[in-house]
């Protein structure tokens, strides 16, 4: 009579052990697609992705940043405190939204405006989120208490992610 209304839980995450990053991606998109496809609600599923990457990679940081107005606004996270607001076109965020396009930088003192939300960040990645009338919604940050962190893997997978699991679930 009544429709079953189904829960997913997620008790455990399968890591691959090594530092094998591109092993690492491929063991957890389908596990973050699983965690994704059956909760509607936005924050809830953007929470979970931060601690899943958070967890496979111990980042320094890893968060979610929303385009309301002119400025970027903090969404979930994980890791220490951040800056809540970014205007457009101001540090590696508001680039990567003013630019539509992904920033993967090696050493953050060297980025033009770089916005020092903590001392202890020294390499980035920003992915900006895409509406299918490709405007930014949003932008997925990371950050590294180590230089030259990330690469052409990282910026393939989590693309992969931010484009295919996670851009989708704006629209829902």
């Amino acid at each position: 009579m009544f429709a079953e209304k189904i829960t997913i839980m997620a008790e455990e995450l399968y890591i691959p052990t090594g530092n094998d990053k591109e092993k690492i991606y491929t063991a957890l998109l389908p596990q973050i697609k699983s965690l994704t496809e059956h909760e509607s609600d936005l924050i809830a599923n953007l929470a979970n992705v931060t601690a899943v990457l958070k967890e496979a990679f111990n980042f320094f940081w890893v968060g979610f940043y929303f385009v309301k107005e002119e400025e970027l606004v903090l969404g979930p996270f994980q890791g220490p405190l951040a800056c809540t607001r970014i205007k457009k076109g101001k540090g590696v965020c508001g680039s990567a939204w003013r630019d539509k396009k992904t920033y993967v930088v090696p050493d953050v003192e060297q980025f033009p405006g770089h916005i020092a939300c903590s001392s202890l960040s020294q390499s980035e990645i920003v992915i900006p989120l895409f509406t299918p009338d490709n405007n930014v919604w949003g932008v997925m940050d990371i950050d590294s208490e180590l230089l030259n962190t990330f690469d052409y893997i990282d910026e393939k997978y989590l693309e992969e992610i931010c484009y295919n699991i996670i851009s989708p679930l704006f629209l829902a």
